[in-house]
């Protein structure tokens, strides 16, 4: 069977609730009664078939092409399968996903993977602010699975963590590992301001000096015998986290968020 492909026909002006549209809640459908299924957009509902032009038929391998920053909700508690999207997405990307891959070409926006629990995301673009993190008001992000950015992420980038392993090649922006309480988070790029602010523990992977803070006390140089054992399991990746040049296991570690528990920590590669 192929994808069941979804393809845009035009650009609405008002934002588009995607969530109808992840591979359970379409397994046992005919294509007619998914092109009936309806859509919020803005304050309107429009059918599937207004948006999109629908080809294929297998649901566990679903394909968006054409996508742009106005799709919001795709993959919304995936529960496995596979979504494919050629562009941008929107908003709120993979939300509470349980299991599944999702592979996004394009940029991504606020709150991509936010309480994901399982399953593997990959971004090749660039990630918006609270990747990986809780919605507003609740205070446990992302609960396991696995995110890879080959670009920059915005703030607060695994903000409330709990558990998985979020991996950018790029930079992240302020008040990364903010209030994490577990997982790891890796950045090869620069990071921004209040790296780990408030984290009560967890581990902070940077390739590059953070900007000093007085919430976490200098340990000295360490070599950490579970680092190669780290690196390795990313050797299944398609990233310049798979190439044996990215391994380290010599690094300067950090301790802290001091006004926390102080059980997180942040840890350096030493060149």
């Amino acid at each position: 069977m192929s994808a069941l492909t979804f393809t845009l026909k035009h650009k609405p002006d008002q934002r588009v609730d995607m969530s109808p549209l992840v591979c359970q809640k379409l397994a046992d459908m005919q294509p007619v009664e998914i092109a009936a299924l309806t859509l919020q957009n803005g304050k309107r509902k429009i059918r599937v078939d207004e948006l999109f032009d629908i080809t294929g038929s297998d649901a566990q391998n679903i394909v968006i092409k054409g996508s742009f920053d106005k799709l919001d909700f795709i993959g919304k508690e995936l529960d496995g399968g596979r979504i494919t999207v050629e562009g941008d997405a929107g908003a709120y990307l993979g939300l509470g996903m349980k299991s599944g891959e999702i592979e996004v070409s394009g940029d991504v926006g606020l709150y991509a993977a936010c309480e994901m629990k399982k399953g593997f995301l990959k971004i090749n673009g660039n990630a918006g602010d609270f990747l990986g993190a809780a919605l507003p008001g609740n205070k446990m992000g992302m609960k396991g699975g696995a995110i890879l950015v080959k670009g920059n992420v915005g703030e607060r980038a695994g903000d409330h963590m709990r558990r998985g392993n979020i991996l950018i090649e790029g930079n992240a922006g302020d008040y990364c590992g903010s209030r994490m309480t577990a997982g790891t988070i890796a950045v090869m790029g620069q990071t921004g301001r209040y790296l780990g602010f408030a984290m009560r523990r967890g581990t902070l992977l940077l390739w590059n000096q953070p900007q000093a803070s007085a919430r976490f006390n200098d340990c000295g140089a360490h070599t950490l015998a579970f680092l190669p054992i780290l690196f390795a399991s990313f050797k299944k990746l398609n990233s310049k986290f798979a190439d044996s040049s990215a391994a380290f296991n010599r690094v300067q570690r950090y301790a802290g968020d001091m006004s926390e528990m102080g059980r997180g920590e942040v840890l350096v590669r030493i060149s």
